[in-house]
């Protein structure tokens, strides 16, 4: 009983001693947040160890410091936790703000539409009661007032080669974008799929029944307003189509504000038209209430003003009153207003390509989706919301981005004024090719000419194509990831060669060689993940001695972007360029690729659009029944038209320059039947409307595969595996399929690091007698 007591008593004086009060000094406090900062959850002996280096921390228990640790990690947490939930508080009360604006804007629009519901019909109820002539007149009149919804701006003539004339421009501008922005100038429409949050892009909408194409989108970034007009004006950093913008003149107002006057260039997407130009007013101002515009508009014959650049070999198009309102919200932020609208001249181009040229949502995409994700890609890196792996800058990463998106606008363009001239054709209109002699188009003016004495210029070929019923998305996913399907080995090596003192020359494309595994290492993403960059290593491989240089492995720096089904108006492409192992952040970069660009609209569907896969290998017994992958019905619905644009571009030496060209038209064309093979296999439009599907003739996975095994036995046995006379299509598939031996195929992969071994095995139990190739 009496050690009952004692230990009931012992254990009530630990708990006091372990909860009781301890009040620290400012040195002691000073001396634990050192260490904290170094180590917020320090060990028992780093707190023995802190004790004994502190001599004023002697009078302090250990358990008492464990404590003080524990009790600071708490308040450090609580600390994130409000000051994160004051951000989502500010965010949501903005995005409140901006949703009630948007509430009564549409109001607004309601009521107009609801008082010309009501003029038109009282016009259709007073028709019958009138003349033919005045029922003429009055259906003009009724037309007349519909199109007052989106007016074309008239504007008096006035003397514009001033400074007082451009200020004019620039207020008459200012008033109509603002009506874009926040009034009903323009009968918005809102884009599918666009949800707006505190976390998303914002509000998008398109036009519908204006001159030209626009769109309009708003949303919340946590950067301030003088920040977000900087990165906006630099229209290059964030609009990949931009090819040029020079600022030629500024001119300061009275108000505070700047008029600029700027000449721009943008890349044409495809080969099949020209490219366009602008030649602007830029006004930048602000308002009363705080906010930050910059808003822009064509100077033209009806504007007046000075005239701009010739366009030489660009197609001059309008811009309409443009611009972004930029508002300051409380406890910081800011609500942006952005509005694109543009008149392209689609009547200029082919009449296949209009659709591309007179779509709001493409446009949406392109240009004012793009300015919203690239603002708040940079707020959340500078708010450390984004980190990335490899040590690499989020600016340096954007950097390769855009030189790889620039580069590939640049071969398919092929402007004069870079170096560019056409070869002569070869008697195929299919391929285009242009080379570029000037040194600096590939090495840079920072780069020593001397490295490469041998080194004759760049050589692209380039093709576009009509597609149909091929979603673009689907189609660059299965081109991303199945890059053994249309790639050939041996111009992978050509093209990796370039980065060399000493290049290892092919003189020309191997069709039907050993397709190369390779690996996709991830390397960043954008915010909503609708771009890709990542690193792409291709295994090397060697069959023969004198494919010895082909053992090495090979990497390409690669950007993908548009994969997602479900986005409407999207561009899909897929660039990549060879890079060395030293990834160097000012290393060449020779681009090359595919862009899918849909030229119709999305057809509607019931549901959301189920996930395809990409693997073929259901098509592999040709003629059979198999079924395809759920989601096959839901896409069988898709019904579009899209343009393919393919472009490759290659270095090459002085004397090897047509064995280069020949190897790059052919190269091209093989290319161009790989991804038509594809295409068939994919396309939506193959199943009926039935749940049987149709026959496939077999996909591209079994062809390449056949051809792989056929040239394998060829090789190393000096016989022929199959027939000679059924080496192509379907019919290599089936013989092979139906041979009467069974068939082992192994291929096996050594270099210093590894040991991969690889096994692919056809089995038909016939005669029992095995071919083996190694």
């Amino acid at each position: 009983m009496a050690l009952t007591m004692h230990n009931k008593e012992f254990a009530n004086k630990q708990i006091m001693d372990s909860t009781k009060y301890v009040r620290y000094t400012p040195e002691q406090v000073e001396a634990l947040e050192r260490v904290y900062s170094e180590c917020p959850k320090p060990s028992s002996l780093r707190r023995q160890q802190l004790i004994r280096e502190c001599p004023i921390l002697s009078n302090i228990e250990p358990k008492q410091i464990k404590v003080w640790f524990q009790n600071r990690r708490c308040r450090e947490k609580q600390r994130k936790e409000a000051s994160r939930l004051q951000t989502v508080n500010r965010k949501l009360s903005a995005m409140n703000k901006l949703l009630m604006e948007e509430n009564d804007r549409l109001q607004k629009q309601v009521s107009h539409l609801v008082y010309e519901n009501g003029y038109m019909r009282q016009q259709l109820h007073s028709a019958p009661a009138t003349t033919t002539d005045n029922s003429c007149e009055s259906v003009v009149m009724s037309g007349q007032h519909q199109q007052q919804q989106n007016p074309t701006p008239q504007h008096p003539q006035r003397d514009a080669s001033n400074p007082a004339g451009l200020l004019a421009v620039a207020e008459e501008t200012l008033a109509e974008f603002l009506s874009k922005a926040t009034g009903t100038a323009v009968d918005w429409v809102q884009m599918i799929g666009m949800k707006p949050g505190p976390d998303s892009i914002g509000i998008v909408a398109v036009s519908r029944n204006c001159s030209g194409v626009a769109a309009r989108a708003c949303g919340l970034v946590s950067l301030d307003p003088t920040k977000i007009a900087e990165i906006l004006k630099d229209c290059p950093s964030w609009f990949r189509d931009c090819r040029c913008l020079d600022v030629l003149s500024v001119i300061p107002t009275g108000n505070g504000g700047t008029i600029e006057l700027i000449y721009m260039q943008t890349y044409a997407p495809t080969t099949l038209a020209a490219a366009r130009d602008f030649w602007l007013l830029r006004y930048s101002t602000s308002l009363e209430d705080g906010s930050l515009v910059v808003c822009e508009r064509s100077l033209t014959s009806s504007t007046g003003g000075p005239t701009g650049p010739p366009p030489s070999s660009f197609v001059r198009a309008e811009m309409l009153a443009s611009g972004f309102l930029i508002r300051p919200c409380e406890g910081g932020g800011s609500i942006i207003h952005i509005v694109d609208h543009v008149d392209l001249d689609a009547w200029s181009v082919p009449e296949v390509l209009r659709p591309l040229y007179e779509s709001s949502k493409i446009l949406a995409q392109k240009m004012t989706m793009a300015a919203m994700r690239h603002i708040r890609q940079i707020a959340q890196e500078t708010s450390g919301e984004i980190q990335y792996g490899g040590g690499r800058q989020p600016a340096v990463l954007r950097t390769f981005s855009q030189r790889l998106s620039r580069g590939f606008n640049d071969a398919i363009n092929g402007f004069l004024d870079d170096g560019w001239s056409l070869l002569s054709s070869d008697g195929g209109e299919d391929v285009t090719v242009a080379i570029n002699s000037s040194p600096n188009k590939f090495l840079g003016s920072q780069y020593n000419w001397s490295m490469l004495p041998a080194f004759g210029g760049v050589l692209c070929a380039k093709a576009s194509m009509l597609l149909q019923n091929v979603p673009p998305a689907l189609l660059v996913r299965f081109l991303r990831e199945h890059r053994s399907e249309w790639a050939d080995y041996g111009v992978d090596a050509y093209s990796a060669a370039c980065l060399k003192a000493s290049p290892y020359a092919v003189p020309c494309a191997r069709p039907g060689g050993f397709p190369s595994s390779h690996v996709i290492l991830p390397l960043a993403h954008t915010v909503e993940h609708e771009e890709f960059l990542e690193v792409v290593r291709l295994e090397g491989h060697a069959f023969s001695p004198e494919d010895v240089a082909l053992a090495r492995d090979m990497y390409l720096l690669q950007l993908c972007s548009g994969i997602d089904e479900n986005t409407v108006g999207a561009c899909a492409q897929l660039v990549f360029a060879p890079i060395d192992e030293s990834f160097a952040d000012d290393a060449p970069l020779l681009a090359s690729g595919f862009r899918v660009i849909p030229l119709d609209s999305k057809a509607a569907m019931d549901g959301p659009a189920a996930s395809r896969t990409l693997d073929l290998a259901s098509a592999l017994e040709v003629g059979s029944g198999g079924t395809r992958p759920a989601g096959g019905t839901e896409l069988s619905n898709y019904n579009s038209r899209s343009v393919l644009t393919i472009a490759f571009q290659f270095t090459f030496e002085n004397h090897m320059r047509d064995n280069v060209a020949a190897m790059a038209r052919q190269y091209v064309r093989s290319v161009v039947g790989s991804v038509q093979r594809v295409a068939m296999a994919i396309s939506p439009s193959r199943l009926g409307p039935h749940a049987g599907p149709k026959a496939l003739p077999g996909s591209p996975e079994a062809l390449t595969l056949a051809r792989w095994i056929s040239r394998s036995y060829r090789i190393h046995t000096g016989g022929e595996l199959l027939r000679a006379d059924s080496l192509t299509g379907d019919a290599l598939l089936k013989q092979l399929w139906h041979h009467s031996d069974a068939i082992m195929c192994c291929s096996l992969k050594t270099n210093v690091i590894h040991l991969t071994n690889h096994f692919m095995i056809i089995f038909r139990d016939k005669n029992m007698g095995y071919s083996i190739l190694c």
